[in-house]
């Protein structure tokens, strides 16, 4: 006879680091949110701006790498920034595969409003310096380890 064994407790939402990544994500765009409404764009939009050199263009792969988007994400949103006049879409001289991104005036005009959401942003999360740092640290590397426990087999 083989002795059975109660399965182990399933942790609860207060063990889980996962649940409290997903919802310090959840509350940080929705403080986001209203800030950016006044702007006229979502949270991804704001990416792509930040994203975005003041002067001079950039690759879509480039911004897609950057942001962790695909391709079938970020070429609509760029087509509708396009179209609200963020900034504009060019096939490279250089290399006509490559399409470039560069903000126009009233795309940089909007930048330079980011400072105030970046500000409310920061006192919203009341971290000092060196404790955002810390904690901006600790997000790269979870990220980094989490991708590289992805791509190992599980068996290894």
């Amino acid at each position: 006879m083989s002795a059975t064994t109660d399965p182990p407790p399933v942790r609860g939402l207060d063990e889980l680091l996962c649940f409290d990544l997903y919802a310090a994500s959840r509350a940080v765009t929705a403080f986001y949110r209203p800030l950016l409404d006044e702007l006229g764009l979502t949270y991804p939009q704001y990416l792509v701006l930040v994203a975005l050199p003041a002067e001079g263009a950039v690759a879509v792969k480039r911004i897609g790498h950057d942001l962790e988007l695909d391709h079938g994400t970020l070429t609509p949103l760029l087509r509708r920034m396009e179209q609200a006049g963020l900034l504009t879409r060019r096939r490279s001289t250089a290399d006509e595969r490559r399409v470039e991104v560069a903000l126009t005036p009233e795309g940089r005009r909007l930048r330079l409003r980011f400072d105030d959401v970046q500000c409310k942003v920061g006192e919203a999360v009341g971290l000092d310096d060196a404790e955002f740092r810390a904690l901006q640290a600790s997000l790269v590397r979870l990220t980094r380890a989490v991708r590289r426990a992805a791509d190992t087999p599980a068996d290894s």
